[in-house]
């Protein structure tokens, strides 16, 4: 079962799929962007070297996408695999940044990754107060550097991404306890 863990940053999909992994050891745990050689590169791109031009940001996560899914979750379909990161962050931060329609960067993440989408999305929210105290506490990357209001535009997308697609979700308030996230998230994945 392939479940893709989705939400801006702060949100606590690491800290949670680090957790998951302890209690799944065979899980393979995965990221967008750099969960292969060439993500690892493509992410120091987007992440550290600051603004490119939009267009070219959108083909970069593309190209990692496709890589993704064809060397980490394509052979793996098996088993069980926790993605920090899918096709519906890539939607939201392009639709936001660039204000390309949702369709037709559907269209193009479908054919980065062959039509291959998640089993299941988890989907985590929270509130712009939480997350500027969140952001506050750490460095920013280049796509934080865009602001609060830019990443809860980005939060909405993907709730209405996630709200289109017919594809198996939960929506996780960020701002539960840890404890109590993993348990809800252990029982969404047992009753797969």
């Amino acid at each position: 079962m392939y479940i893709a863990f989705e939400g801006i940053d702060t949100v606590g999909k690491s800290t949670q799929i680090t957790r998951l992994a302890q209690k799944f050891p065979d899980a393979i745990v995965t990221k967008e962007p750099g969960g292969t050689p060439l993500g690892k590169k493509i992410r120091s791109i987007l992440l550290e070297e600051g603004a490119i031009e939009a267009k070219a940001e959108i083909l970069l996560f593309l190209a990692d996408r496709a890589e993704h899914t064809e060397r980490i979750i394509r052979p793996n379909l098996g088993r069980l695999i926790l993605s920090d990161r899918s096709f519906i962050s890539g939607i939201a931060y392009a639709h936001v940044h660039e204000g390309i329609d949702i369709d037709t960067l559907l269209q193009l993440n479908r054919f980065a990754t062959s039509n291959l989408l998640p089993d299941r999305i988890v989907l985590f929210t929270i509130d712009e107060t939480t997350l500027q105290s969140r952001l506050g506490a750490k460095s920013h990357d280049a796509i934080e550097m865009r602001g609060t209001s830019y990443m809860m535009q980005v939060q909405e997308s993907m709730k209405k991404i996630v709200d289109t697609l017919k594809i198996d979700h939960i929506i996780i308030d960020a701002t539960a306890p840890i404890d109590a996230i993993t348990d809800q998230l252990i029982n969404y994945i047992m009753q797969g």
